[in-house]
């Protein structure tokens, strides 16, 4: 079964979301702030495909609870609900662990398509093999089926995304890859996300990189993108 947790404080909003997901074919379990959130995702033993998160919650807010989500599931999906004002926000989530962000007022097209898009991610993990199980560029080893990553062989724990953009540079090594393509490859076509595409190559910097602020692997082409150097 589909699941999804959502965790917003504003009742119109959140009946607003669950409605939308159950039409979609989705099971939710809805909480009115971070504390009630990670109680469900606990009690439900971690139990949930996709999170859609508000960043602004009592008791505990949005980034914090994706930072509890994260340290339990590197695998869960994670959206965030945004304000337009948020713009810092959007950022911080991303660097905590989200996968995507949706800016309110949303329709409830852009919203089931951000799920939907998750979903699949999440649940290539249960997909069968490809040709190409295993590809090794260096010292690090990026296993398709069981989808997981390793550097000197040393596993290195990546989000969805992040795994999926990594799959993308190791199938394209050493070739310029044009920022709209990455964002159109990952997210989907016709998805804007300004900053989201070097925010999650900044977060896979720190993961892969021995100095992040010197990488010698995932490097910028300035003026297009970024490539992996093997």
């Amino acid at each position: 079964m589909k699941r999804v947790l959502v965790a917003e404080d504003e009742a119109t909003i959140r009946d607003f979301i669950v409605i939308n997901l159950k039409r979609g074919g989705y099971q939710t379990a809805e909480a009115s702030n971070g504390k009630e959130a990670l109680e469900l995702y606990e009690s439900a033993g971690g139990d949930f495909d996709v999170a859609i998160l508000d960043i602004m919650m009592p008791e505990m807010d949005g980034l914090a609870l994706c930072k509890e989500l994260r340290k339990r599931s590197p695998g869960i999906g994670i959206i965030f609900l945004t304000a337009k004002t948020q713009e810092i926000d959007k950022v911080t989530g991303l660097m905590v662990g989200a996968d995507d962000y949706v800016t309110k007022p949303f329709s409830p097209a852009e919203l089931m398509a951000r799920v939907d898009v998750l979903y699949r991610r999440v649940s290539m993990n249960a997909a069968p093999a490809s040709d190409e199980d295993e590809i090794t560029l260096g010292r690090f080893t990026l296993n398709t089926k069981n989808r997981t990553f390793t550097k000197d062989g040393n596993p290195i724990v990546l989000t969805q995304v992040e795994f999926q953009m990594m799959e993308y540079f190791f199938k394209n090594p050493d070739a310029a890859l044009d920022r709209d393509d990455i964002l159109e490859k990952i997210w989907g076509h016709g998805f804007y996300g300004d900053k989201i595409v070097d925010v999650n190559i900044r977060r896979l910097r720190m993961k892969v990189e021995d100095d992040p602020s010197n990488p010698q692997h995932l490097m910028t082409v300035w003026g297009l993108g970024y490539k992996w150097i093997k």
